[in-house]
């Protein structure tokens, strides 16, 4: 059986020989692996980062078909993403819920205009028919005061109405642990995290077979001068497969692409406000005046916040430190603004975060739009004549059918056995799905809903060591236990991981989570093999990080004082 750990990962990665290794382990990655692994094929996996630390870990955290999308004439698109949705709160209840969406109609004088009207009851119809009835309703029109009792703040003023329909919510980061233990536990898998590609490996022919991989030494992040890179081991593999989002170009070029740039970086931001400030019972869809776009209001209960998002800009700068500007968190308080009256300011906002969609590009050939709002979603898979198997573009919503477009061109390019022709995932459920249906009680019990099935092993911690049933900081539901099995069974390697992605205190509070991290460090030290000053730094790494973070868009940074 296959073990969840960075050490037995790494042997494993020296030792064996692999028929696919999947580079990157962000959602697409994660998707990649699990598809092969449970085709049969031997699967490894590497990650210079942690497991969804790129876009994975700071998307909207929507599984939905895309309402707008429709309005670029992507109903085939569409059609994929809601059918994709089905598959997802089929295979993943725990983590993949229904939400319900509001999209408020305003006016002037008294009445809504009738051609905004008929425009969303147009789109929603179409919406339903391509797939978004199957999640268990049709949408319907509401009046003015049952949009007001779901989203009290919205502007009475104004507001005539609004549309009412379903889509579904995912914790992002926590759906790529759950592809990636899955492909590990289940299928005999290797996923190593901050195992960074650093060379693609080629035999007499030309052709790619393997990579040279750099693991970082730990404890990563622990300060300026405590992290190494330990030494470079090759991985032997039938076909590597390219799956790192934005960063795909730059893995090309490793293996000598000369192509044009494939992909178009495009930079979304959200903030977070307390649920106080912003308070629904339902998800929003807020028009941004003068610019054809709107903003989606998601209420997060677990975390006790509501957040907004998203921009959606081009992104030319570092594709590892996509910042949230001050102009940025402007940008997304006007938008709320405009349409409620709770009158946002930076001052109320609570967590910042910015990730870079993998958008492609258009052909040269064909005429570009300014906005990469308007560029599509689709995704796009090739294979290089070296034997390169390149996945780029699509969505968090999609990642299941990505991955599987993508092994059936590796199972071209290896010619293997028809027995591992045909992918296994539409119908296979990830690490912690119940058996049964999952009942409205169990559904809301906040354990569940993050590890499912796995949440008794988080109460046995708690039932052998009472004291960890105390949360990790004030204002955050998180426990101490769950720090402690993010380290033991989440490959968890330093405090950015635990507060950023396996729970996810980063996003919810970050003051709260900057006041969590000497504690944190202390609790994961012992399974890390740290020493007292190693815990120290990477608490104080991750303090600093998180400051360099607000202060970037406009955001009070957390006080030094009890740090």
């Amino acid at each position: 059986m296959s073990a969840f750990d960075r050490s037995d990962a790494l042997a494993r990665l020296a030792a064996e020989e692999f028929d696919v290794l999947v580079v990157g382990g962000g959602i697409t990655g994660a998707g990649v692996a699990l598809d092969a692994a449970s085709r049969g094929l031997r699967t490894a996996l590497v990650e210079k980062g942690d497991f969804a630390s790129g876009t994975s870990s700071r998307s909207s955290k929507l599984v939905h078909g895309g309402l707008r999308y429709l309005q670029q004439g992507e109903l085939c698109l569409v059609h994929e993403s809601l059918s994709e949705r089905q598959a997802l709160l089929r295979n993943a209840p725990h983590l993949v819920r229904p939400l319900t969406f509001l999209v408020p109609l305003f006016g002037h004088e008294g009445a809504a205009s009738a051609a905004v009207a008929r425009s969303f009851s147009t789109a929603l119809w179409i919406y339903d028919l391509a797939g978004g009835w199957r999640i268990g309703s049709r949408h319907h029109r509401v009046g003015r005061d049952e949009a007001l009792a779901h989203v009290p703040v919205l502007r009475s003023d104004d507001l005539m109405a609004g549309f009412v329909y379903l889509d579904a919510h995912a914790d992002d980061a926590r759906l790529v642990l759950a592809v990636l233990r899955t492909a590990v536990l289940d299928h005999g898998a290797v996923a190593a995290n901050y195992t960074a590609l650093t060379a693609l490996v080629t035999d007499h022919g030309g052709s790619v077979c393997g990579a040279r991989v750099r693991p970082a030494t730990m404890p990563p992040g622990g300060g300026p001068d405590d992290t190494h890179d330990g030494a470079d081991l090759d991985v032997r593999a039938r076909v590597v497969v390219n799956a790192t989002g934005v960063w795909a170009d730059r893995v090309r070029e490793l293996a000598g692409g000369q192509d044009p740039r494939s992909l178009r970086p495009a930079k979304g931001v959200h903030v977070t406000v307390p649920a106080s400030s912003l308070p629904c019972d339902v998800a929003a869809v807020l028009p941004v005046r003068d610019d054809r776009r709107s903003v989606f209001v998601v209420p997060w209960p677990e975390a006790g916040v509501t957040y907004v998002g998203t921009t959606d800009t081009d992104y030319t700068g570092p594709l590892e430190d996509p910042a949230c500007t001050a102009e940025d968190v402007g940008y997304l308080l006007s938008a709320v603004n405009a349409s409620t009256t709770v009158g946002l300011r930076p001052d109320d906002v609570t967590a910042v975060w910015a990730g870079l969609r993998p958008l492609l590009a258009a052909p040269h050939k064909r005429r570009t739009s300014a906005r990469t709002a308007d560029l599509s979603r689709r995704h796009s898979v090739r294979a290089s004549p070296d034997g390169l198997v390149t996945v780029v573009g699509g969505k968090l919503t999609t990642y299941r059918r990505m991955a599987e477009d993508t092994m059936d061109e590796v199972i071209r390019v290896l010619g293997t056995a028809p027995s591992a022709s045909r992918s296994r995932t539409r119908r296979l459920t990830l690490r912690g799905a119940p058996d049964q249906p999952v009942e409205t009680t169990t559904r809301a019990d906040r354990l569940f809903a993050r590890y499912g099935t796995e949440a008794e092993e988080v109460r046995a911690l708690c039932n052998a060591r009472p004291e960890l049933r105390t949360p990790v900081a004030e204002g955050l539901p998180y426990l101490d236990a769950e720090v402690l099995y993010a380290a033991r069974e989440e490959m968890a390697q330093s405090v950015d991981d635990v507060l950023s992605r396996r729970t996810r205190a980063v996003l919810a509070d970050t003051r709260a989570a900057s006041s969590a991290a000497a504690k944190v460090a202390s609790l994961i030290a012992g399974e890390l093999g740290w020493s007292d000053d190693q815990a120290a730094q990477n608490a104080c790494r991750f303090r600093s990080q998180v400051r360099a973070d607000l202060e970037r868009a406009g955001i009070p940074a957390p006080a030094e004082r009890g740090q």
